[in-house]
């Protein structure tokens, strides 16, 4: 079992759950209630959706990639994912350095849950990448 990639995938379901629970309340049902225009709002609200499916369906790549069957199989799905996490978290840092503004990098705090996650997916990656040593039959 990749250790690695277990634990970043413990992490990727537990930041799926902050974000469909209180992404919901603080960010879902206030983007709902506010006075965009229909088309912006409705926009917003499916793509609030279309990132909580991702990264629920990444969790589940990265549990399945941390089993000894699928381990090798995986790599370049689990790197993809690594790579989402890793952009998602500097989309964050990037927004928050860009706009005007004091504290954005604590009011935008994603960046801290999604850079680890795509940190251990591609560490995990790596581990599993790396030819394992044949045991003697002795």
């Amino acid at each position: 079992m990749n250790k690695t990639l277990l634990f970043a995938s413990v992490l990727a379901a537990f930041v799926t759950g902050v974000h469909v629970v209180a992404g919901g309340k603080d960010v879902a049902s206030r983007l709902l209630a506010s006075g965009l225009a229909d088309e912006p709002r409705l926009t917003l609200y499916a793509a609030w959706h279309m990132v909580s499916a991702l990264l629920g369906i990444s969790a589940l790549v990265l549990v399945r990639a941390s089993l000894p069957p699928h381990q090798a199989g995986m790599v370049s799905a689990v790197r993809l994912v690594a790579l989402l996490w890793l952009a998602s978290g500097f989309v964050f840092l990037v927004v928050a350095a860009t706009q005007p503004g004091e504290g954005l990098f604590l009011k935008l705090p994603q960046w801290i849950l999604l850079l680890p996650v795509g940190v251990l997916a591609w560490l995990g990656a790596n581990r599993s990448s790396k030819p394992t040593p044949l045991r003697s039959a002795a």
